[in-house]
């Protein structure tokens, strides 16, 4: 059974690696906190103090990390899990990354003689503490194969993209949408409850319609109870927003709908701060309206 590291054991990283550790793989975890592994440290996983270390003592390193910058520290840092990786292991990459800087990355690693793949993630944390998330894998499909029984334990469903790249071009498409519905959403539920539609009755109806979408199904709730889901703060929103304007630029794509998304997250984190849920763009559009979605205060209208 291969050993894993796991660098960046956060809201994502955190259950990823629990599960692998109950799916019986042995696990060493590193973090910038210490305190973030403690549950995973009770669970049987072994602590590292730096990248370096995670992959002298493993065949298979993970890592879930918040940024690209963070991603490019851990692999090629004075510190970095390129220093001991042996040549034959596997660098998975579950990071929301771009595309141009993961190959250059990648390119480095594998002229090391190490397999690479990358795999991130959607299904958000709830997904991640289910074991139901959705993997997007680019790389070599000997590689994929190889990879896939340690992605399983995490899994819902396992894509295959194609080549080094597509799978964060995919992820990136996908948080595309994702943004623009919860713009989209707000402006609904808001123009519902306008013209006094119950929002307990209207947000069935939506999710029940051709409007619905993975947002409404996930996220109005969040909305209702008033926070808004902090469990992915608009400063991550941000960052991908950013990196999808990167990919658009490169490909020459115009994105209409997607910078007046990127318009709006960027009005949402310079009025609430950027560690506020990624659904506070809809406490924005009620702040300029004046009105509370909150289905507390409104008793259901």
């Amino acid at each position: 059974m291969n050993k894993i590291g796991f660098i960046g054991v956060g809201n994502m990283g955190n259950p990823m690696a629990r599960n692998l550790l109950e799916a019986g793989f042995p696990v060493v975890v590193h973090d910038l906190r210490q305190e973030a592994a403690k549950n995973l440290l009770e669970k049987g996983a072994k602590w590292a103090e730096s990248p370096e270390i995670v992959a002298s003592q493993t065949d298979t390193v993970i890592t879930m990390l918040p940024n690209p910058a963070a991603v490019e520290s851990v692999v090629l840092g004075k510190k970095g899990i390129l220093k001991s990786f042996s040549p034959g292991s596997i660098w998975i990459d579950c990071t929301t990354n771009s595309p141009t800087l993961f190959q250059e990355i990648a390119r480095k690693v594998i002229s090391a003689g190490i397999k690479v793949l990358e795999a991130p993630v959607t299904n958000a944390v709830d997904g991640a503490e289910r074991g139901e998330l959705i993997f997007f894998a680019g790389g070599e499909l000997e590689v994929f194969e190889q990879a896939k029984p340690i992605l399983e334990p995490m899994a819902e469903k396992i894509f295959y993209a194609g080549d080094l790249g597509t799978g964060n071009i995919t992820k990136l498409i996908t948080n595309m949408l994702w943004f623009i519905n919860a713009c989209a959403i707000g402006e609904a539920l808001v123009l519902g409850a306008k013209a006094g539609i119950p929002l307990t009755n209207l947000a069935e109806m939506i999710k029940s319609s051709a409007g619905s979408s993975w947002v409404a199904h996930h996220d109005i709730s969040s909305i209702f109870a008033g926070h808004y889901d902090p469990s992915f703060t608009i400063k991550l929103c941000v960052k991908d927003l950013r990196l999808i304007d990167e990919l658009a630029q490169k490909s020459n794509v115009p994105l209409m709908m997607g910078n007046q998304a990127r318009n709006i997250f960027h009005a949402a984190q310079a009025k609430y701060g950027q560690d506020q849920g990624e659904m506070s763009v809809v406490k924005l559009l009620e702040d300029m309206v004046g009105i509370s979605l909150q289905t507390d205060q409104n008793h259901g209208n």
